[in-house]
């Protein structure tokens, strides 16, 4: 399962939730506690910054800064860069080698993420 194919579930489990739960108001759109369904969007971002949420969906993530020796060894294990010398973070950005690593724990399954 892979980041997007996990979000898809945990959001299919929370749309179904919420129309279980909701009720309609006058516009006819379901509320529930005064407010409307999240995007995707919102309910992926609600997610990563709000962990009493997102672990109520069994979800967590976590997100971190990668440092630049840890970037320099991403780089070189995918072969983007053939030596390892002093390399500074500019010359990582222009080869667009990610700058964070997202760790995504659902269903005791993890997956690791590098954006």
């Amino acid at each position: 399962m892979n980041k997007e194919q996990i979000f898809e579930a945990v959001g299919q489990e929370y749309t179904k939730w919420f129309y279980d739960n909701a009720v309609p108001s006058v516009s006819g759109k379901p509320i529930l506690n005064g407010e409307g369904i999240l995007t995707r969007g919102e309910f992926i971002n609600k997610c990563k910054t709000d962990a009493e949420f997102s672990e109520r969906w069994g979800l967590k993530i976590e997100e971190r800064e990668l440092v630049v020796e840890e970037r320099v060894k991403w780089a070189y294990d995918r072969k983007l860069i053939d030596y390892v010398t002093m390399v500074e973070n500019e010359i990582l950005d222009k080869h667009n080698i990610p700058t964070k690593l997202i760790t995504i724990t659902y269903n005791d399954k993890t997956i690791e993420s590098y954006e």
